[in-house]
């Protein structure tokens, strides 16, 4: 009863809070809870980052095992959400390497700073189905930086390539979503 108050309330942090301590106990409620709490939005993160939701499942898959494994080594520095979501950026980035070989293109660092104007009249699914018709390093990079909200440093840390590969790959990737973008528009 005291947990249905507190989400009533809306008191964010006590609740998350009891998630974690409980699921620190193996209370395998707790665990059910968190999980369907972050599933939807986690399996996106992964789907986006595999393009296969084959793949996006096993790493969401092993992503919680990572959750519950170490979730007594969360410390509440950031959000919950934060948290989970960086196990799953690096587990889906595991599966992605597992299954195939990421393909950096090999071009001067360049600028990244190139605005992508979209026409109003596209629909998100057709924006989401372009991005991911992505090369996979290009996906990757933009996916990491312009929907995750990386730096360059922590998308290259986590890719083990270099700032200016990482730059480079977000400006080629947003070259050839504009380009991909005018084609419809002509």
């Amino acid at each position: 009863m005291r947990t249905i108050v507190r989400l009533i309330t809306g008191n964010k942090s006590e609740t998350e809070r009891e998630l974690v301590h409980g699921c620190t106990r193996n209370d395998r409620i707790a665990q059910r809870d968190l999980y369907h709490k972050y599933c939807d939005a986690m399996f996106t993160i992964a789907y986006r980052i595999v393009n296969n939701r084959d793949d996006a499942h096993d790493a969401l898959q092993d992503a919680f095992i990572q959750v519950f494994r170490d979730i007594g080594q969360y410390r509440f520095d950031s959000t919950l959400g934060a948290w989970i979501k960086t196990i799953v950026v690096r587990t889906s980035l595991r599966q992605l390497s597992k299954n195939r070989t990421l393909a950096f293109a090999d071009m001067d660092e360049a600028k990244s700073d190139e605005m992508i104007l979209i026409p109003d009249t596209l629909n998100s699914e057709y924006l989401e189905k372009v991005i991911l018709s992505l090369p996979d390093g290009y996906r990757t990079v933009f996916l990491l930086t312009e929907v995750e909200g990386y730096t360059h440093e922590e998308t290259a840390r986590m890719l083990g390539i270099s700032t200016g590969t990482s730059k480079s790959q977000l400006h080629h990737a947003k070259k050839m979503l504009k380009n991909r973008l005018s084609a419809l528009m002509d």
